[in-house]
């Protein structure tokens, strides 16, 4: 996570997957370019990814958001849009997602690893009370929840 990496590299934890955030009508053309690096798409459990190589398995995928959809049905929000930050991390420009976004994104997503982050933002100070700010009541009691189980 580069924003953890950023602000307190000790809190840094890492995923075997990768999540981009894309637009759906660039799909086809991820598609094509992913396909000619040795990506193939898939489309499972309910979610687009690209795995490289045969045979590999969805954790190790990188698994395409869409930007101003929900993943899921039944996520109380959508993909924040599209609205990247440029980064300076290991002598490399990138573009990632805004803090507040991600935060959103994770208590959205509420899954363990996805509480694993949060916790990782919260103890390196990323989760300010001008990110919380920006959160809706159900994610709010979501972050609260997770401060009280670490």
């Amino acid at each position: 996570m580069i924003h953890v990496e950023e602000a307190n590299p000790e809190h840094t934890s890492l995923t075997r997957d990768v999540d981009l955030m894309v637009r759906r009508p660039d799909l086809e053309r991820i598609r094509v370019v992913a396909a000619q690096h040795g990506f193939q798409f898939r489309h499972a459990a309910g979610g687009d990814m690209l795995i490289y190589g045969e045979g590999r398995p969805a954790r190790n995928a990188v698994h395409l958001i869409f930007s101003g959809e929900k993943a899921r049905p039944n996520y109380p929000v959508a993909a924040p849009p599209m609205e990247p930050e440029q980064k300076h991390i290991h002598g490399k420009e990138v573009m990632v997602i805004a803090l507040p976004d991600l935060v959103r994104m994770k208590l959205t997503s509420n899954r363990d690893k996805d509480r694993v982050h949060i916790r990782s933002m919260d103890a390196a100070g990323l989760v300010t009370h001008m990110v919380e700010e920006q959160l809706t009541p159900e994610l709010l009691a979501r972050l609260k929840q997770i401060r009280e189980t670490e």
